[in-house]
């Protein structure tokens, strides 16, 4: 086997990881279910390397080496869920210290923040991360954390990364970024300076909507990156054998699919940015998007799959849109292959910031003239 450092993320995505099979000469990695593996003759070794699935398991170390490959980070620790990654970084902090989020953050980022960390001592400030002036008045003597979101979820709103960083990083304050969105397919957060890249692993990087996962890569080994480790462990909340190995057979696959979300989602913007039943299209990809230039520095290849549409009218009007869609399901979530969209206010609840009148898209790896036709007869 070359050394796969120096291959190329879609080679790396199937090849990194997959020695499980060794003994059996499996082309395809097995999926191993034991909870538990048994010591060697001497009573206190375990020749196998794995003592319990909650501490280890072959999937899942085989999973985290294609991961960290994929961002060129040291180490990468893969959670239930991807909530469940940002936890582990929020705990990390400890109670009493101070951290600066995006005023858009995703609804589920705040709501675990405001139920679970407030109060246990943690404040927060919510900020428009597009302000850098704004970012650094929000910094205190607290402060352990920026976390950035880039693009924002849902109204895509990009982050200067490299900006971000500059502040942080003489204040010896952590920099984390959520690049779910962006996946490392379009966007290398480590290499631009941040400490630590999550993503929820049910998105893209699953891209078949039938697995929940979380991962944290980071970009070197740290205090931070131990705790992970620690709470991983002890914390318990790992992913399932059954998981990783989806994981990491959607992998194979990643390089492949992402070109493809993005050419689909760059079309369907232009259709609908010129559609006259269109209010805007919130796309970084769209010249004319006040975020295009930043996102054209930062996001190598594409502009993602995802995009926000606001329709003229209220909210009546938009559900009534999305329901009359065919290709497109109705439905939370995103990074399938198959097309999604969702009414985000109604789903987020009365104290969400987002517009009535926004409908979230997750574009997906179908033709796109049949994605145009379906968007073509639900607006009329």
């Amino acid at each position: 086997m070359p050394d796969l450092s120096k291959l190329q993320p879609a080679t790396q995505a199937i090849h990194a990881g997959n020695s499980i099979g060794a003994a059996s000469g499996a082309v395809v990695p097995p999926m191993v279910l034991s909870t538990t593996f048994e010591r060697g003759h001497d009573g206190l070794s375990y020749p196998g390397g794995f003592v319990y699935s909650r501490y280890d398991a072959p999937n899942r170390q085989s999973l985290e080496t294609k991961l960290a490959l994929l961002e060129n980070g040291t180490e990468a620790v893969c959670f239930a869920s991807g909530m469940a990654a940002i936890a582990a970084v929020l705990h990390a902090l400890g109670p009493g210290c101070h951290v600066v989020v995006p005023d858009d953050v995703y609804f589920g980022v705040r709501g675990i923040v405001e139920k679970l960390y407030a109060p246990w001592g943690m404040t927060f400030s919510y900020v428009d991360m597009t302000d850098l002036p704004t970012v650094e008045a929000a910094i205190q003597k607290n402060t352990r954390l920026i976390w950035i979101e880039t693009p924002s979820n849902p109204e895509l709103k990009i982050t200067d990364i490299e900006a971000i960083v500059k502040i942080a990083q003489p204040r010896g304050i952590l920099t984390g970024c959520d690049n779910t969105w962006a996946t490392p397919y379009f966007q290398q957060p480590l290499a631009l300076g941040v400490d630590v890249s999550m993503h929820s692993t049910t998105k893209y990087l699953g891209g078949h909507s039938d697995l929940l996962g979380g991962v944290l890569i980071f970009r070197e080994q740290t205090p931070l990156s131990d705790f992970a480790r620690t709470y991983q462990k002890a914390g318990g909340a790992v992913p399932s054998a059954f998981d990783c190995w989806l994981l990491g057979r959607s992998l194979a696959t990643f390089a492949a699919r992402m070109p493809i979300h993005a050419s689909n989602a760059a079309q369907l913007a232009a259709y609908l940015s010129a559609h006259p039943r269109v209010e805007r299209v919130l796309y970084p990809g769209l010249v004319a998007d006040p975020y295009h230039q930043v996102a054209k520095k930062q996001m190598k290849g594409g502009f993602g799959g995802m995009l926000s549409v606001l329709l003229k009218g209220d909210q009546a009007n938009a559900l009534a849109v999305a329901t009359k869609l065919q290709l497109f399901k109705h439905a939370t979530s995103l990074g399938g292959v198959e097309s999604l969209i969702e009414h985000r206010k109604s789903v987020e609840g009365p104290t969400s910031l987002t517009p009535d009148n926004l409908l979230r898209i997750s574009v997906g790896i179908e033709a796109i003239e049949d994605l145009l036709a379906d968007f073509g007869q639900a607006l009329g």
